[in-house]
């Protein structure tokens, strides 16, 4: 309590001072106000929809090999250093500190109270400081705003200092490059230089809270959407990029959580944000009609290019990057959630586009396989997407956001283990997106529909009684029947033309899936490598 007490007379004395300093400080202005000064500054454009469009400049996604964290007293002994978690010195991170407030003397600031954690019990606020209006707006749609007593009673806790236009020189300040982003937990600061990319804000936070949610309260944070059903009961849906979890847990007759990154508590699951960062890349009101209707005034569009002589956006159009984004509040999606938070959850869902044609298109896991498949990770990239990719090609990324792990996988695997321990109801379902038939160029993609129904009807409980085979290799348990869906769709190997071919190529997969998890084993409980698929028949 001491440590923190002073944490907060720190960065209130820190605040202070560059609001001295500071030509001008605007706080907490509204979006309406944050989009015509952006407007005036020449910042960005409107589109045709009244959304402000804007370039993030030579960043268009967050820079790992650039992020840091302060190696100190509090953090030495519990975060898993590596490639991931790269360490910094107290003594960088001070100078840069020192130079970045210098640095913003006699400019115009925008900042901004706000909070992350939609749980009133485990939020922390979080002050931000940005140099454009346009990246404030940002921090006003992702982050959550306080009420109005809130703003009065308001404890500086979190600061996060975003100056895009401060470059560090490496030789002389001891970073990789000129742009930075450093967490320090003990003075409870994040400086981000060097970057206008704005997610770098958001998943700043991310990593913050996945240190200390599980390290101090036991509480496992995930990076997940979540959603809830008319008789209050919460999904959650795990995936890497591609593999469908925005478009399965968007529902019109579910209400949205939150679409990104939440908290499991001892009888809740709740967001840590106030709004959502959608890719955009292809968007139609067809496709995904709640994300395009959220394209109006208020929201922020990174990084977008327009039709010819013209303010329609033409979402087909990478040519500054595929990551184009869209930020806008929660309540820009009819059916969100307010507060964004719900019960504890009833099915959880690990999706995963499999290139291959090997994992079952839905399949029950174990407490064990839940654990094993949750630090894998999987999904597959198919070929085609990079010049010589001829085959499919896996990836694995631990927990489904291994970049924003502050601790060892399988630490959050535990956790998670402990959860399911604590309410065997809950169920854990492994759902294939990708292939069947075959593997990518030979079968053919899993047909949505048939998707949706294998999750409705597992929301529903109508897999709660129907026969399960375990899959000879993996091990998940495959329902022999479900409403809606052919029987031979459940069963992958009845696909595929040669059931020779698919054993092969079942093994392989199972090959790699053992190969990525060596990197965990020290670590692993026998419990968890006991899921382990097999490589052999």
């Amino acid at each position: 309590m001491e440590q923190k007490e002073i944490g907060l007379g720190e960065i209130s004395s820190d605040i202070h001072q560059i609001e001295k300093q500071a030509q001008k400080v605007y706080w907490d202005l509204n979006n309406e106000t944050l989009t015509q000064q952006a407007l005036d500054l020449k910042q960005g454009t409107l589109n045709n929809l009244g959304a402000l469009c804007v370039e993030t400049g030579k960043f268009t996604g967050r820079s790992p090999k650039d992020k840091f964290i302060v190696k100190d007293e509090r953090t030495a002994d519990f975060i898993d250093w590596g490639d991931i978690n790269i360490p910094i010195s107290e003594e960088i991170f001070d100078n840069l500190y020192q130079k970045m407030k210098a640095f913003l003397g006699n400019k115009e600031i925008w900042a901004r109270k706000c909070y992350a954690g939609a749980d009133p019990r485990y939020k922390i606020n979080v002050t931000v400081i940005n140099t454009t209006p346009w990246a404030n707006l940002f921090c006003n749609n992702l982050f959550i705003t306080p009420t109005t007593q809130e703003l009065e009673n308001f404890e500086h806790e979190w600061l996060i200092l975003q100056v895009p236009e401060f470059e560090a020189n490496p030789a002389v300040d001891g970073t990789r490059s000129s742009n930075f982003t450093i967490v320090n937990f003990t003075k409870k600061t994040i400086l981000i230089g060097g970057s206008a990319y704005t997610g770098e804000m958001k998943k700043g936070i991310f990593s913050v809270l996945n240190f200390i949610l599980p390290h101090e309260h036991g509480i496992l944070p995930m990076h997940c959407s979540a959603n809830e059903g008319k008789d209050g009961d919460v999904s959650l849906f795990f995936g890497l990029s591609g593999t469908g979890k925005t478009t399965l847990s968007a529902d019109s007759n579910r209400s949205l959580i939150g679409d990104d990154e939440h908290g499991w508590t001892d009888n809740s699951v709740f967001n840590f944000e106030g709004g959502c960062y959608a890719k955009v890349v292809d968007l139609s009101a067809e496709k995904e009609p709640e994300i395009y209707g959220a394209i109006k005034p208020g929201a922020l569009l990174e990084n977008v290019s327009f039709f010819a002589d013209s303010d329609v956006v033409d979402f087909s159009n990478t040519s500054l990057t595929e990551n184009t984004r869209v930020a806008y509040p929660i309540d820009y999606i009819p059916n969100a959630k307010q507060p964004s938070l719900g019960a504890l959850p009833k099915n959880i869902f690990f999706l995963t586009c499999d290139a291959f044609g090997i994992l079952p298109p839905i399949s029950k896991l174990t407490k064990a396989q839940a654990m094993f498949h949750f630090i894998s990770g999987y999904t597959a990239k198919v070929a085609g997407t990079e010049v010589g990719i001829t085959e499919p090609q896996t990836t694995f990324s631990a927990c489904f956001g291994r970049v924003f792990l502050p601790l060892h996988p399988t630490q959050y695997a535990e956790l998670l283990g402990q959860k399911l321990e604590q309410h065997p109801e809950v169920n854990v379902w492994l759902v294939n997106t990708g292939w069947t038939g075959g593997k990518y160029g030979e079968g053919k993609r899993m047909n949505l529909k048939y998707t949706r129904a294998m999750i409705n009807a597992a929301m529903r409980g109508d897999l709660d009684e129907v026969e399960y085979v375990p899959h000879v290799v993996f091990g998940v348990l495959k329902p022999q029947s479900c409403p809606g869906v052919p029987a031979e769709v459940l069963n992958p190997r009845t696909t595929w033309a040669d059931a020779e071919a698919y054993d092969k190529q079942a093994l392989a997969l199972a090959q790699l899936f053992v190969d990525n998890f060596k990197q965990y084993e020290d670590q692993a409980s026998k419990e968890i490598l006991s899921a382990a698929p097999q490589t052999s028949l």
